[in-house]
């Protein structure tokens, strides 16, 4: 029988990843000063142990106030990097691929952490003023972020040349943008949380404009033999804001710059969106993009099953599939998928008295 799809290797560029299953980013909210530690080490690498394809870090602020929370990792400072260097070294020595989300988290920033109420953290108790491309609170209760001018706007796209230059240098190999669930990028992309009148808002091209500025500044800065993904969030399920025409559009302009794989995710921009969460709902996103854009993407969310991930695949939907929660339950997963889709696929020499005949 020929080798299930899910753990068929997938080159980008020269880099072939050795399965189809990409762990998406999950922030941990377990750092201090934005630097990754033995929790980061054992957490992304029983991952690639479990045998994953690809490793990908929590979203990393490219600058401190780029961070969802205090306790969010960073990769704005060369201390950073050397704190993820052995981390990487290791999801390599395990054959998965490293990877790293790039992120500012905009509005939604200087947020505490989940188990703390998620709420905003004010400035005097370690938190900080917000940035967006608009004075538009998130939500009631958070603060009112400032604006970026464009010397703001400037600084944030030489953050993320900068995030990258660091993060290829700490030895990952794949660079994500984070354009997604209401961060910084996404939120200049959408109408409702854009309304400037200037060239970085009003009409797509200029609401486009920073988004795909960053994305051309880390395609320029990462080696041409490597790959850059970005994360959308193909719609803010809300009438009148960002949505699936326009995404294709967006992967389109993405495409000629030479990023390699959308990661098509959804929602996050206002509290309120009404969200169809289903197995398997954002896969549509996925495949859209994939056909009309002419780009290779990934499919996540509520993707549980082998035989539904293989699916994903085979049905032409997606390139890839990126696994979050349930990594989270099992990080053997991709290892029990392989014997349940009869895929022969390498165990941890370590593990192997314990594999299934």
């Amino acid at each position: 029988m020929p080798s299930p799809l899910l753990f068929t290797p997938i080159k980008l560029r020269e880099l072939e990843i050795r399965n189809r299953i990409f762990v998406s980013p999950m922030c941990q909210y377990s750092s201090t000063d934005g630097l990754a530690d033995a929790w980061h080490q054992v957490h992304l690498g029983s991952r690639a142990v479990g045998g994953a394809g690809l490793v990908m870090t929590e979203a990393a602020g490219v600058c401190p106030e780029g961070r969802i929370s205090p306790r969010d990792l960073g990769i704005w400072n060369d201390a950073q990097a050397d704190a993820l260097r052995p981390i990487a070294a290791f999801l390599r020595a395990q054959g998965a691929t490293p990877a790293i989300q790039l992120a500012h988290a905009g509005r939604k920033a200087s947020t505490a952490p989940p188990w703390e109420g998620g709420g905003p953290v004010a400035a005097g108790q370690g938190g900080w003023t917000p940035l967006a491309p608009s004075p538009l609170p998130f939500a009631d209760g958070h603060p009112v972020p400032q604006a970026l001018d464009e010397a703001g706007i400037r600084t944030v796209v030489e953050q993320f040349a900068g995030a990258a230059e660091r993060a290829l240098a700490a030895g990952f190999e794949v660079a994500e943008v984070h354009m997604a669930h209401g961060y910084l990028l996404h939120s200049f992309l959408s109408p409702l949380s854009n309304h400037r009148d200037d060239a970085w808002g009003g009409s797509l091209d200029n609401r486009m404009r920073l988004p795909l500025e960053v994305a051309r500044t880390v395609r320029e800065t990462w080696p041409q033999e490597l790959p850059v993904f970005v994360r959308i969030s193909a719609s803010d399920w809300v009438e009148g804001g960002w949505d699936l025409a326009q995404s294709v559009v967006f992967a389109e302009r993405l495409k000629a710059i030479g990023v390699d794989l959308v990661d098509c995710s959804s929602g996050g921009l206002v509290p309120d969106a009404r969200i169809p969460a289903a197995p398997g709902f954002q896969t549509p996103f996925a495949h859209t993009v994939r056909e009309r854009a002419g780009i290779a993407t990934g499919a996540v969310g509520m993707l549980t099953a082998p035989q539904q991930a293989e699916h994903v695949l085979v049905t032409g939907q997606a390139d890839a599939v990126f696994l979050a929660r349930e990594l989270l339950r099992d990080p053997y997963w991709p290892l029990h998928a392989a014997h349940a889709l009869g895929a022969d696929v390498d165990w941890p020499k370590q593990y192997e008295r314990a594999r299934p005949r």
